[in-house]
């Protein structure tokens, strides 16, 4: 998959582009139907599926620390996409400047002239431009004089509401890891650099991966189980409890952590880059008499994650 930084950088004529337009935070299955409908056009024509999506997230630039957090960093939206089977990413920079860009001349300037697409394709909801001026009604309108048809895709809808990412955030802020997969179309996961902690998981017996996380979003406080793979031998998956919270037992600081205990590694992994997917919440986060019980409870939360994520064992 190509990458390029803004559509200025494209440095050469796209092969029948098929092309979608957005931001793709989270790339849910709402998200993924479009992609899946690109990529086979894409693949019937002898051309390309392009993505255009822009960086950072629009709402950041225009509502600053008001804007919503978002489910995916750039790295995993890319991976994503690769793995997707798109051809080109075009991440435009967006800033003020881009932000005032008037919707015809966002069409006539961007997409058509460095573009060229033969077919685009664009979420029910998709807006653009200045202000967000830009309708369907325009694009589906300037499409067919510059040379390309527009297909609006219509909402994927589970359990009869909208996939977005607004609810996949609520999700997660109730801990509803497994419903916010159903959305996503996988699992939620979580990437960081592990730091040194204060090693009392080790003093317990259960030595624990702390992370310093570079997503947004951290599903609520609670214990989890799920997988860890180490970012840099991608084939790795380690079964793991991952607790999410403040330590009530030994602290009352406000700051929270995510840290796993990893089931069947031996090894350091200090400094090295992790992911972390939530696949079942099994407690909420609560405070021990003392620090035997808490040992006590973690043996249980191994065993029942071990039981939840082995294929074929007795629930």
């Amino acid at each position: 998959m190509q990458v390029f930084t803004g559509s200025a950088a494209l440095d050469r004529r796209l092969e029948s582009p098929v092309l979608t337009i957005g931001n793709f935070d989270g790339l849910h299955v709402g998200h993924r139907a479009i992609m899946e409908i690109v990529i086979a056009r894409a693949r019937a024509l002898g051309g390309e599926a392009v993505v255009f999506t822009f960086d950072p997230h629009p709402r950041r630039v225009l509502h600053g620390d008001e804007a919503p957090a978002m489910l995916t960093t750039l790295e995993q939206r890319l991976e994503a996409l690769e793995s997707l089977g798109v051809d080109v990413v075009v991440l435009e920079p967006f800033d003020v400047e881009f932000a005032s860009v008037p919707p015809e001349r966002f069409v006539r300037d961007f997409i058509h002239r460095r573009i060229g697409p033969v077919e685009v394709y664009v979420g029910y909801d998709f807006h653009f431009g200045k202000d967000r001026e830009g309708s369907m009604n325009l694009l589906t309108e300037l499409g067919p004089h510059l040379g390309f048809s527009v297909t609006i895709i219509p909402e994927v809808t589970v359990e009869g509401e909208d996939v977005n990412s607004t609810r996949i955030r609520a999700l997660l802020e109730e801990g509803a890891v497994e419903a916010a997969a159903v959305l996503l179309g996988r699992l939620y996961t979580v990437r960081g650099r592990v730091v040194k902690g204060d090693q009392r998981g080790r003093g317990l017996g259960f030595p624990t991966a702390n992370l310093d996380p570079e997503n947004e979003i951290l599903p609520c406080s609670g214990v989890y189980a799920g997988r860890v793979r180490l970012l840099d031998e991608p084939d790795s998956r380690y079964t793991a409890v991952v607790n999410v919270g403040r330590r009530p037992t030994f602290s009352a600081d406000d700051l929270v952590l995510a840290e796993a205990h990893l089931l069947d590694f031996d090894g350091d992994l200090y400094g090295r880059r992790i992911e972390l997917a939530f696949e079942h919440r099994l407690r909420d986060e609560r405070k021990f008499p003392d620090v035997e019980a808490l040992r006590e409870q973690i043996a249980r939360d191994a065993r029942e994650a071990r039981d939840r994520l082995t294929p074929g064992a007795e629930r």
